[in-house]
């Protein structure tokens, strides 16, 4: 099992300038990764980060930990906009990028701005736009006409260092959300409420990854990440997970769980292993 920081960037967690931080302990103290959440904070009234632009300062502090979103509401970008975010964030780190992406569970962030809130249409425009992206990452000549984007003979360039792309990873607790996962490279799932009390227990995950790749049609890797949260030296609860199938514990950071200085001193202590 690998094991990252799971950064909530809402309130005084939303400072880049803490973000590096984090980062930067997190590498020196074991941790194997640093994902955000992708929220517009602001329309609830909370401050919130953008996460491009704290991945990127993450990247440019560390050196070995991988660097990811969980996960960006992908129906809210523009995929050859996006596209081209990722690539740049790929080569910035070296080949460390990890892209989540989900339906996006707040119909808020959507309606508020005349965007489409309705699931049905941003499930579709979720498929499709997963299918450009897959497209213009790989690198290959893109004419794609589709009911909610249009992709007239382009070619990205430069592409990202991870060949044949980054990883995709689909968030989402919904069967369909699972069936979308079990055609891409991973699967995300929160495992706690802002309470830190758990929802989904290993017996759950055990079930849902068995259901996950029962709709696999390739063979190859393909990673499991849940969200927790733990005391310094707790390993049982992660172990678990482990057993269960995940492949990724994600150690929540957040400001209901404690103040900047206490979530500092959490990463420094390590992850649970």
């Amino acid at each position: 099992m690998d094991f990252a920081i799971e950064v909530v960037p809402f309130g005084d967690f939303a400072d880049p300038r803490l973000l590096t931080r984090l980062a930067q302990a997190a590498e020196a103290s074991g941790w194997d990764g640093l994902f955000l959440w992708d929220h517009l904070a602001y329309v609830y009234g909370w401050s919130g980060m953008d996460p491009w632009v704290g991945l990127s300062a993450a990247a440019a502090v560390t050196e070995k930990i991988k660097l990811g979103v969980n996960v960006s509401p992908l129906p809210r970008y523009r995929p050859h906009v996006l596209a081209q975010t990722l690539a740049s964030l790929d080569l910035l780190s070296r080949g460390r990028l990890i892209f989540g992406a989900g339906l996006g569970a707040m119909a808020e962030e959507f309606d508020r701005f005349g965007e489409p809130a309705e699931p049905r249409i941003r499930a579709a425009m979720l498929d499709e736009a997963l299918e450009l992206l897959d497209e213009l990452l790989r690198g290959q000549k893109v004419d794609h006409h589709g009911p909610h984007y249009t992709a007239r003979d382009v070619t990205l360039t430069p592409l990202p260092i991870q060949k044949p792309r980054p990883p995709i990873w689909i968030g989402g607790e919904s069967r369909p959300a699972m069936r979308r996962a079990a055609r891409w490279d991973g699967w995300v799932v929160p495992g706690i409420d802002m309470d830190a009390q758990i929802t989904v227990s290993p017996q759950d995950l055990a079930a849902r990854l068995e259901y996950i790749h029962s709709q696999r049609l390739e063979a190859g890797p393909f990673e499991a990440a849940i969200s927790g949260c733990t005391q310094p030296g707790e390993t049982e609860l992660p172990a678990r997970y482990a057993q269960a199938g995940a492949t990724w514990w994600l150690e929540s950071i957040y400001g209901f769980r404690g103040s900047s200085d206490e979530m500092i001193c959490r990463v420094e202590a390590g992850p649970p292993k």
